[in-house]
């Protein structure tokens, strides 16, 4: 991690979030606390601003439930719109093509960390998660 590893937020250890779940954390974005959530997807984690690109509504079916049936997207309980885990991206529903907000992430010593981005304000072209 970097020099400001106070900006870093301790998640979960990574053994902990199995593959193809998710954990809600809150994290300091811009000022705000903003809800946001942890994803583990094909051996990597994503961490992502629990909020539809659509509407500015949180995504869960219920508490902590953002993947679909089959475990291939997120999606928004409240009109179905479908994203990608690991890029964020909205490939099904009103904001097709649209990003959701992305944390950074790492996992030092079997601990997964999120932070908000220090570099991104425009979510079109999204950078990998990490490997657990």
């Amino acid at each position: 991690m970097s020099a400001n590893s106070h900006d870093w937020i301790p998640i979960a250890n990574a053994r902990d979030v199995p593959e193809r779940s998710t954990r809600k954390f809150v994290a300091n974005i811009d000022g705000n606390e903003e809800e946001c959530f942890l994803v583990h997807y094909e051996g990597r984690f994503y961490a992502y601003v629990n909020r539809c690109c659509h509407v500015p509504i949180t995504l869960d079916w219920v508490e902590n439930r953002f993947f679909t049936a089959d475990g291939r997207y997120l999606q928004c309980a409240t009109q179905g719109a479908r994203y990608l885990p690991d890029t964020g991206e909205c490939v099904a529903g009103p904001p097709c093509g649209k990003f959701l907000r992305r944390l950074d992430v790492a996992v030092v010593d079997g601990v997964v960390y999120a932070r908000a981005s220090q570099t991104e304000t425009d979510q079109t072209h999204p950078t990998g998660g990490v490997y657990g």
